[in-house]
C-alpha cells in the first residue's frame, strides 16, 4: 500500500521559514520524482515544485523560485521542501504526491500539512 505522510506545518510569521517533510512507504521510492502541491483556501491546487529520482532535477512554480528548495533521502524515502521567506500569500495546505505517468490512475497523495504565515 503506498502512503504518504507530511509533517513540519504550522503557523509563521511573514519571513519565517519552515521545513516540511514527506515520509514515503508502499513503493520504491527511488524510482519516482516526487512533487509538493498545495491548495489555499477557497483555491484549487497549484503546483509547488519536483524533484527528479535522484534529486539532481528541481523545478519550481514561479511563486515560490529563489524561496522554497525541494530536496530528498532516498536511504530514508523521504522528501523535503525547505521555504523560507515565507508570505501570507503561501498560506496553504502542503500535499506530497508521487504518479506514475505510464500507468493510469497511479497517483497518490498525503493527507496534507497545514501552512498558515500571519502575524
Amino acid at each position: 500500500e503506498v502512503r504518504l505522510v507530511e509533517s513540519g506545518g504550522g503557523l509563521v510569521q511573514p519571513g519565517g521559514s519552515l521545513r516540511l517533510s514527506c515520509a514515503a512507504s508502499g513503493f520504491t521510492f527511488s524510482n519516482y520524482p516526487m512533487n509538493w502541491v498545495r491548495q489555499a483556501p477557497g483555491k484549487g491546487l497549484e503546483w509547488v515544485s519536483t524533484i527528479t529520482t535522484r534529486g539532481a532535477g528541481t523545478s519550481y512554480a514561479d511563486s515560490v523560485k529563489g524561496r522554497f528548495t525541494i530536496s530528498r533521502d532516498n536511504a530514508k524515502n523521504t522528501v523535503y521542501l525547505q521555504m523560507n521567506t515565507l508570505k501570507p500569500e503561501d498560506t496553504a495546505v502542503y500535499y506530497c504526491n508521487v504518479r506514475n505517468t505510464v500507468v493510469a490512475g497511479w497517483d497518490y497523495w498525503g493527507q496534507g500539512t497545514q501552512v498558515t504565515v500571519s502575524s
